[in-house]
């Protein structure tokens, strides 16, 4: 028997049973949370907020609230809920259907997208990537699902909706008009800035937090300023205020929880391995400096423009650039030999995260060279889906050869549980804050046991360092360089 603390009143709401066993963090969120209309699960990565969820969509079922659920994720993460989490986690008791969203389906796809919509009292599971609500056709569907049904909408990782132009954010709070239940879950609600919250927040409910346009909630939180660009006038944030306010305003709905706060989880140790530039990269990479300098003199920057340059001076840092008619030019490094170096140090199995796919086609070769053909599972762009899930057991598997994941955090970076390893290699890194964290968390969650160690490969005397010092103290760099301080990052 379940029970629950409600007004310093305990109650019996339900008799149900865990398929996976609660923690004492798991427990305290499902009280706080379980029949209320909508709720936050600000939850850290590796705290479980995934059974979290699925453990109140199945008391609501067995109370008879709901009969539906639709769960937007990422597309790097959407199917995961379908192949290891509602598997997982939904208890046995609960007839169920689940369905993943297809784009492009055919007949028989088509067939099995269509069971979201047959009649009958079983929990009818829709799983769809955020990016679909970018489309006509997935908002048509996701409409008609909701519709048919008594129904919880689910928004993992719900910074994918901060942005409130965004077409997507858009559809996804309409959408959340027809769903009487409303659950969003993530790790980091704020990834830039406190203004991130506002759409989240308005998903669960219009006025949430106490402001009828974002544009109102702006002026409350941020501090303004007008500033020109090119002969235009715009206003930009220049910092924040009133936040204990809004901080308390988040408590009556939200449930927060760090690992530190209740898992004991082991520590981190951060270590910066430098590489020296050969002579053909020092050369490249001063002429494509003197260049980006240039460009810059006298024009209007957009964050566009700023990671352009960006990107191609760490990617000759990293042995290779993109010319500007698309062409791929390799350089000598010395990168890729300190890799090895690095590997040879370290005991057990490794992670391994690059930001290019060029680079993690050359890791591979390299492995494949140095620890033969079964030393090593990709997970990156041209993994075939069907491979996928099959590479992580590998990995996590103690029995198996495989001692090498080699991948992109933009594709493996979120959503899976990689922690047969202990240890995590940054071949290069990217600009994406959140991606960062995301991929960090791959090591760093419930069932690993060993102390972590996360390695940044950087180029000395480079913008390497400068992006692997910010990532470190939490900046976003496609947001936060633009115009003059992107001359001093050069």
């Amino acid at each position: 028997m379940f029970y629950i603390e409600v007004n310093t009143e305990r109650i019996i709401i339900m008799r149900y049973k865990f398929k996976t066993k609660p923690y004492a963090h798991q427990l305290k969120a499902l009280e706080l949370s379980w029949d209320k209309t909508y709720f936050a699960y600000f939850m850290e990565m590796g705290t479980g907020k995934s059974k979290v969820l699925i453990d109140n969509i199945a008391m609501l079922y067995d109370a008879g609230k709901i009969n539906g659920v639709l769960i937007v994720a990422p597309k790097g993460v959407y199917k995961n809920w379908y192949q290891n989490e509602i598997p997982d986690h939904m208890p046995d008791h609960v007839e169920h259907t689940s369905v993943l969203w297809q784009a492009m389906s055919t007949k028989k796809q088509q067939s099995e997208l269509d069971k979201v919509f047959e009649p009958g009292e079983d929990l009818h599971i829709l799983i769809m990537n955020v990016e679909a609500f970018s489309t006509k056709k997935g908002v048509e569907f996701a409409a008609k699902f909701l519709r048919c049904h008594r129904t919880m909408m689910a928004i993992d990782e719900s910074t994918t909706i901060k942005n409130p132009d965004a077409k997507r954010t858009k559809h996804i709070c309409t959408l959340g008009e027809y769903a009487p239940y409303k659950r969003i879950l993530t790790g980091s609600p704020v990834t830039k800035s406190p203004l991130d919250l506002y759409k989240q927040c308005e998903f669960l409910q219009k006025e949430l937090l106490g402001h009828t346009s974002y544009y109102t909630f702006r002026t409350r939180y941020a501090k303004m300023k007008t500033a020109n660009f090119g002969g235009r006038s715009v206003q930009i944030v220049t910092g924040y205020q009133h936040l204990a306010e809004l901080s308390e305003k988040l408590k009556p709905f939200s449930y927060r929880v760090l690992k530190e706060d209740c898992l004991d989880l082991p520590e981190k140790t951060f270590v910066k391995r430098l590489v020296t530039l050969t002579p053909d990269q020092k050369k490249a990479y001063l002429q494509m400096k003197q260049f980006a300098l240039a460009q810059m003199d006298g024009k209007l920057m957009t964050t566009a423009t700023v990671m352009t340059q960006l990107m191609r001076l760490q990617q000759i840092t990293c042995g290779h650039f993109t010319a500007d008619d698309g062409t791929i030019h390799d350089l000598d490094s010395n990168r890729l030999p300190e890799l090895i170096n690095v590997l040879e140090e370290i005991e057990g199995k490794v992670v391994i995260w690059a930001h290019w796919q060029r680079d993690v086609n050359r890791i591979i070769r390299e492995i494949v060279k140095k620890y033969g053909e079964n030393s090593f599972v990709d997970y990156y762009g041209p993994t075939p889906m069907s491979e996928r899930q099959e590479n992580i057991k590998k990995f996590q598997d103690p029995d198996s050869p495989v001692r090498f994941f080699v991948g992109t955090t933009q594709t493996g970076g979120y959503g899976i549980t990689l922690t047969a390893a202990s240890t995590m290699i940054y071949y290069s890194n990217g600009y994406d804050l959140e991606k960062r964290l995301q991929s960090e968390a791959r090591i760093d969650r419930i069932g690993q046991t060993k102390p972590m160690t996360y390695i940044d490969l950087v180029a000395e005397d480079t913008i390497d360092i400068k992006i692997q010092k910010a990532l470190r103290t939490k900046m976003n760099i496609a947001n936060d360089v633009m115009g003059e301080e992107l001359k001093s990052w050069i």
